[in-house]
Parts: C-alpha cells; structure tokens; sequence
C-alpha cells in the first residue's frame, strides 16, 4: 500500500533536484508494480538434485515395462533364486571347492600417513603442543569412522618439519622413525573397538589406563596427567598377541616399561639366557643310577 501523500508532501525540498518535477517522485506509489505469477511454475531445483525414484511393477507408464524389467518367464522372473544356485546339478562349491579362508584374527585398521598429519598441523586443524590421539583425529575429520584402530603409515615422511607426540594404536617402524627424527615421540596402546567409540565420544580417557605409564612430553619425561572424571576406565589388552605387541620396543608399546634388561616380549618363548638349565642334574643322576646297577 502507497504511502499517504500527505507524508511524501512533507519531504525535504534537497530530493528535488533544479531539472526535476515535483510529480516525479510520486510516480513509484501512484502506479504499484505488477509481477506475473507464472514464476511460480518455473520454480524447480537444480539439475541432479533430484531423482525420480523407479517404481516397478506399475506397468509400461513406469518405464520398466509391462514385466517390470523382469523379462519373459523363467525361475528369476517368477521369483527369488538363491546365491549360487546353478538349476539343481551339483553346486560349484562342491564340485571345485572353496578356495581361501576367513582370517578371524585379522585386525581392520584405519590407515594414516604423516603427509596427512602435518597437512592438519599447518592448516591449524591439529595443536602440536598436545598429545595427537584418536580423539583428536576424529573431531579435526583427519580421520573417519574407525573400527579396531588406527595406524601411523610413513607416506609422505619428507614433508614432516613439527615435533609431535603421537598416541596410537599401530604405527609402522619407517614412521616411528620419522617422527622420532622430527623430534617427537610415537606411543601405541591398545584400544578395544567399543573403547575407541568412548575415546571418540569423550567417556573415556584417550591415554591413560591402569597399567599404561605414557610421557606425554617430548623429553620423555613422566608427567602426572590430570584426571577427569571420565565414566568409563580405559581397557588394558588381554590377550596374548596383543599384549606381546605392546610390550615390544620397537613397536613403542605402551607395556614395554615391564620388560627388564635383557628380555623380549614374548610370553610363550623364553629369552636366550634366563632359563633355568636342569639338563646336568638329569645327566648326574642318571650317572648314578648307572652306577649302581648289578649287571
């Protein structure tokens, strides 16, 4: 609605300028502006946002046919026909065999390369001051959705220049030693697949556990981490692969402060050296047993 020509009367003469009328600045409210509703039908979204969706069995209108994309007869069009089903002979599995095997002890982890990671510090995205766990992964999009762990790759190795102190579950021995060149440390504990969900959701504490001593500073010093009150305690491994990888040195575990001078990681095999040889007492008393027999 036109403003009252009352008001426009009272303007300021200063909007006048010396070649223009009066009448003029009343000629936007005098004739109101017309706009054709058709726009309306032109509204659309843009191209490849939509996709009609294929309704089958609707017939030829549906553009899959009177069939529904089916075909003409036959097992498959009157029905389902199970995952190497070959009309009723003797399966393929049976005949051939099955080839190669489920690996149950197989681990499913995430990869990450040091390109990446230095890619995240210089983009601000990562603070190097700080332990980088897989907390810190996550919520900077270094990383996605992971399920048994995460584990430090040498890929673009040449392009790291920041000391930082990493916290992760596998890392491989040519990027433990670039980033031990850098000047930073590489530390691996175990994460159990529920336990990394926690980390990630802030539940649980990302480093520290019952039996985990991590420096988290780059002079490899201990340093009392503060405690927050997490619901949810950090898991320790239990089982024995697991454990044996942890307390290697050289694969920086987290456990292999429990390890002496001297000793490996294994639980099984027993370390050159630290046995208890009984082998010259058995050969003693079988000398005397010799002795003392009658024939």
């Amino acid at each position: 609605m036109p403003p009252p020509l009352r008001r426009i009367s009272q303007a300021p003469c200063s909007l006048l300028s010396p070649g223009r009328q009066a009448f003029e600045l009343y000629l936007p409210f005098l004739y109101p502006q017309h706009r054709s509703a058709s726009i309306l039908s032109r509204i659309s979204d843009n191209a490849g946002a939509y996709h009609k969706k294929i309704r089958r069995g609707r017939g030829p209108a549906s553009g899959k046919g009177k069939t529904a994309g089916r075909g003409y007869n036959g097992q498959k069009a009157h029905g389902k026909v199970p995952r190497g089903f070959t009309g009723g002979q003797t399966p393929d599995e049976v005949v051939h065999g099955v080839r190669g095997f489920n690996n149950v002890f197989s681990v499913d982890m995430k990869p990450l390369n040091l390109e990446k990671v230095q890619a995240w510090v210089d983009q601000g995205r990562l603070n190097p001051s700080r332990p980088i766990t897989i907390k810190e992964l996550f919520k900077s999009r270094c990383i996605g959705q992971v399920k048994d762990g995460v584990k430090l790759l040498a890929k673009g190795s040449e392009q790291l220049n920041t000391p930082l102190q990493i916290v992760i579950s596998r890392a491989s021995a040519a990027a433990i030693a670039a980033v031990e060149a850098a000047g930073g440390s590489v530390t691996t504990r175990y994460y159990s697949p529920t336990s990394i969900q926690r980390v990630i959701k802030g539940k649980t504490d990302p480093i520290h556990s019952l039996q985990s001593q991590i420096p988290i500073n780059s002079q490899g010093d201990q340093i009392e981490y503060p405690k927050q009150p997490h619901p949810v305690r950090l898991p320790d491994a239990t089982g024995r692969k697991d454990i044996e990888y942890y307390r290697d040195p050289a694969h920086r575990g987290y456990l292999s402060y429990q390890l002496e001078e001297g000793q490996g990681p294994s639980l099984f095999f027993k370390t050159p050296g630290t046995g208890k040889f009984v082998a010259k007492a058995v050969r003693k008393k079988a000398a005397s047993a010799a002795e003392n027999r009658i024939w």
